[in-house]
């Protein structure tokens, strides 16, 4: 049985698969997400999304052969089809919630599995997050008690903790939030033997 290795260092993936019961190495994928979201410019958001968790699992996976290499991404695309990067300070994390801010915003996330440097499985889901009108004052005092543990998330919330507050609705899984279509990913892992079925 082939040993899974998360092709990220993301804290949230790590606890949703040791929370599973999932038996994992991690790796930093080391992909430059910013030059390879400016090549793949023209895509949707959730192409994109998709492309680069396989990107992070193909890389890994070319240097690991004979373990299946999980990669994952996550992205945020306001109603205009504006896609929102993490944010890269504390006022651009304000100017983000502020977009957001009594708007509806897509989240996608998607993971690929790849082996010996090819992709051998993917699933791509979407959250719709319905973010309540926030006060300047809010997002104020949210930021406080928030940043810089939100510098790293895209979309400035981490929806098991204060992140919550910001919603009315969530159409979707948590698991899709938290940035992993984690349901798919142990179906997957069973069918390929990997996970007790």
């Amino acid at each position: 049985m082939s040993l899974l290795i998360l092709a990220s260092q993301s804290a949230s993936r790590r606890a949703m698969l040791t929370a599973a019961g999932v038996a994992f190495d991690a790796t930093f994928a080391g992909v430059d997400e910013d030059a390879a979201k400016a090549a793949l410019v023209a895509l949707s958001p959730r192409d994109l999304a998709d492309a680069l968790a396989e990107l992070k699992a193909t890389k890994v996976s070319a240097r690991m052969p004979g373990h299946l290499v999980l990669g994952s991404d996550s992205l945020v695309a306001l109603e205009d089809g504006t896609i929102l990067d993490k944010p890269v300070d504390r006022d651009d994390a304000a100017a983000h919630l502020r977009r957001m801010s009594g708007t509806h915003h897509d989240l996608w996330s998607a993971a690929v599995i790849a082996e010996n440097g090819r992709p051998v499985w993917r699933h791509v889901e979407r959250a719709r997050m319905h973010v309540r009108p926030l006060s300047d004052a809010f997002i104020e005092t949210y930021l406080e008690a928030e940043w810089p543990a939100i510098a790293g998330c895209v979309g400035c919330y981490r929806i098991e903790g204060p992140g919550a507050q910001l919603f009315t609705k969530i159409d979707g899984s948590q698991f899709t939030v938290l940035g992993m279509p984690l349901l798919n990913v142990l179906d997957f892992l069973r069918t390929r033997g990997a996970l007790p079925a």
